[in-house]
Formats: structure tokens, C-alpha cells, sequence
């Protein structure tokens, strides 16, 4: 790789220039010499008896309709690690939105929790190794999300409460290289998925890059299996047909068989690239669909694209005389991609009840 970012195992001795950096509430330029010197903050009531430097501030409080900026970084440089934590009831109504390089539209603008794996506002653990999340909701990225000029990060709260956010964003100053990549990560939702159409995980992406990944939370709105559709990735100049077509949705998330281990059971799963982390069941009363979370991470095989980039995915289960059903699902996903800038606009994100977990 390049100096300061690979930090490989096999890399790890070798000694660098890049300057590491962390801002969080606690040093929120980042500054060298600048953490843990605030004198009001959310932990001023319990630090009182002990003064500057004991926790002062631990977090920012995210007003209802209010955007705050988390980070706000000069470069080159790239961020290397972001860890967050708040209330799941808030993970679909904030937005996380990241900026390179002084641009006016975000390269991320995704809600907080799909971004993190976690679509339904419920905490589920991941284990994969860009994307963790361990008990009780501590969020972690490693994404390598490098930058030329500047990186921004804010977080907007759509929801109609405030919203406690601890956090930290972990990044280095070094130079980057002109043949590497932008991050960007895309969300979309079709709720309910209309009939005899697929689901667009991303379209209109124009550049030159490679796809990443998938992160699909999905609602089964029928009976049965709802796992058949195929997911298909359209490349440079694809029209009709794709270039790559997979063979069912547990087959691409890595999994066979409708996911179920033992006979009549789901069985969850997180590795470092695949995984079925999510199942929600039924309860019974109020809980009547299923849920799933799932993530697939194209780390050690990347799908390029030359000019232009389109990635979907079926919705199909089974109805009588062996024949596939169309399914009117809720799907959500997140669609993960490095490119060259510019980038296309992304959709307009929808408003608060089309964004709601209900």
C-alpha cells in the first residue's frame, strides 16, 4: 500500500512518517497536545469534584432537526477507524453523511445503524472485519477512507428526540497516492417492494472503481422462504443483462439451503466477509414478520468498473406447482464503493416515516 495505511500484519514493523490523530468530544479539532481540555461537557456534573482532565466531556448531544459536524480534518490523509455509540432507537433517524475534499455533496449518506449492519434498530453483534459491533452497540468501522485536501463528517438527527452520541474518528496525516479511491456508501429502501420488480441496491454510479460491498435488512412480508432472487452487477454500459449474476440471496451472502442449520431453524453467522447476523422471529402478538441482517464484503474480490455501475437484487420465493413467487418485501440496503471524483448525486433520502423502522 502506501505510507501509513497499511498496517497489515506482515507491514506492522515497518516504521512510518504519518502523524496519528483521534478527534472525538473530547478533543474535537483533533489537535496535537488538545485532548481533554474542556471545562463544560455531558460528564461536567460527574467530574465536579475532580476538575479538568477527568471526562468532562464524553459526548455531544444531537438536537432533534439539528445536523452537527463529528469531524472536520485538513489533509492528506485518511481515516482509519471510526467508533459510535447510541441509543438503537435512533439508528434509522440519524444520518451519517462524509465529505472529501471540500465537495457539496456527500460521498456517505447512509442512516447511522445500516451503515453499522444494524437496519432495524435492534442491536445485533458483527464480526467481520470492516464493519464490528460489540455488546452493548459500540459500533466500529475500519473502512480505509483516504483524502486529499479535507474530510468532513456530520450527523443529522431526523428523529424527534435528542440524541446522546459518544464517538471517536481515528485518522492519519500522510500522502496519498493518485491511483487511490474515494469512499463512498449509498442507502436505499423499497417498502413494500412493488410485484415483479427488483429491489436497486445502487444505480447511476459514474466513474471509474470497484464495489465493496452489501448490507441488505430485509423484511419477509409472506410466508415461506424468501430467499431465491438472484443479485446481479451491471457494468459499464450493461443494459438488459448483467455482467455478474449470482444464484440465489443466501448463495451470495455465502450461505446454502435457505440459511437453515438446524432442520426448521435459521442459524445466524458473522466471519470476516459473509454473514446472517440478524434474525428477528416473530413473537407472536406485535412482532408478526420476520427480519434479517446480512453483509457481504467483496474485500478480497472486488468488482470493478470502468465508466458506470448498477447492482440489484430479486425478490422471489416459492408459490404452487414448483413456481417462483415475486415478493413485495421491505428491503433496505447499503452499497459500499471506492471511486475516482467526481461522483454522481445520490437519491434524496426519503422523509422521516419512510425512513421508520414500524
Amino acid at each position: 500500500m502506501f505510507d501509513g495505511l497499511d498496517l497489515s500484519m506482515g507491514n506492522l514493523p515497518r516504521l512510518s512518517s504519518a502523524q496519528s490523530r483521534s478527534i472525538s468530544a473530547e478533543n474535537p479539532n483533533g489537535g496535537k497536545g488538545q485532548g481533554a481540555l474542556a471545562t463544560e461537557g455531558t460528564g461536567a456534573s460527574s467530574a465536579r469534584d475532580l476538575g479538568i482532565g477527568w471526562k468532562i466531556s464524553p459526548s455531544v448531544l444531537v438536537a432533534a432537526g439539528a445536523r452537527l459536524a463529528l469531524a472536520e480534518i485538513s489533509g492528506p490523509g485518511a481515516i482509519q477507524h471510526i467508533w459510535l455509540t447510541t441509543m438503537p432507537s435512533g439508528w434509522r433517524s440519524l444520518i451519517l453523511r462524509i465529505y472529501w475534499d471540500g465537495e457539496e455533496d456527500p460521498s456517505v449518506e447512509v442512516p447511522l445503524g445500516d451503515f453499522f449492519c444494524n437496519g432495524w434498530c435492534e442491536r445485533s453483534n458483527v464480526n467481520s472485519l470492516p464493519i464490528v459491533v460489540n455488546p452493548a452497540g459500540g459500533m466500529n468501522s475500519y473502512w480505509m477512507m483516504p483524502f486529499r485536501q479535507s474530510a468532513r463528517m456530520t450527523l443529522e438527527n431526523r428523529g424527534a428526540d435528542p440524541a446522546t452520541v459518544y464517538y471517536s474518528v481515528d485518522y492519519t496525516l500522510t500522502e496519498v497516492p493518485e491511483d487511490v479511491g474515494y469512499f463512498h456508501a449509498e442507502w436505499r429502501r423499497s417498502n413494500p417492494l412493488p410485484y415483479k420488480t427488483v429491489h436497486t441496491i445502487v444505480d447511476g454510479v459514474r466513474g471509474r472503481g470497484h464495489y465493496v460491498g452489501t448490507y441488505l435488512a430485509w423484511q419477509s412480508n409472506s410466508t415461506g422462504w424468501w430467499g431465491e432472487g438472484e443479485v446481479k452487477f451491471y457494468l459499464d454500459g450493461d443494459q438488459d443483462f448483467p455482467t455478474i449474476c449470482g444464484t440465489g440471496t443466501e448463495d451470495y451472502f455465502g450461505g446454502a439451503w435457505d440459511f437453515e442449520q438446524p432442520k426448521g431453524q435459521y442459524h445466524s453467522y458473522s466471519t470476516p466477509f459473509l454473514g446472517l447476523p440478524q434474525v428477528i422471529r416473530p413473537d407472536g402478538l406485535y412482532r408478526s414478520q420476520q427480519r434479517f441482517g446480512m453483509y457481504r464484503w467483496h474485500i478480497p474480490d472486488p468488482v470493478r468498473f470502468e465508466q458506470d455501475l448498477r447492482v440489484t437484487v430479486q425478490g422471489l420465493g416459492w408459490r404452487s406447482d414448483g413456481r417462483y413467487l415475486p415478493l413485495m418485501d421491505d428491503v433496505a440496503s447499503v452499497a459500499y464503493w471506492y471511486q475516482a471524483e467526481p461522483h454522481a448525486h445520490h437519491p434524496a433520502l426519503p422523509g422521516a416515516d419512510a425512513l421508520e423502522v414500524t
